[in-house]
């Protein structure tokens, strides 16, 4: 049985290549992990043209992850596309309720 704080850590495993930037997430994006998570897309964003968040391993995600989501994609459209991939049947339906799926490119 996990404790109360295993259930709110997010991992974020970051691969550079060029001008590529994968982050891939595993846990819980939320009211607590989210601004990690934005520190890491502001302070990464430089000379990147390809963003990729990659949700493999993503169990969880609130209002506050998606308010990171977004404004990673507004960035992105400005300096080049942002993809999302390995979304799990949990989070692709707060993307559908959410409309987000009319905004995000989901792989």
């Amino acid at each position: 049985m996990k404790n109360d704080r295993e259930d709110i850590i997010m991992t974020i495993t970051t691969t550079r290549n060029s001008g590529s930037l994968t982050l891939a997430l595993e846990g819980r994006l939320d009211t607590t992990t989210a601004p990690e998570l934005e520190a890491v897309i502001k302070n990464g964003l430089e000379g990147v043209d390809s963003l990729v968040l990659d949700m493999e391993g993503l169990a969880y995600l609130s209002s506050a992850g998606l308010r990171v989501i977004l404004a990673a994609q507004k960035q992105m459209n400005r300096q080049g596309s942002m993809v999302v991939r390995h979304v799990c049947e949990t989070i692709m339906e707060v993307f559908e309720v959410t409309g987000f799926t009319d905004i995000l490119t989901i792989e």
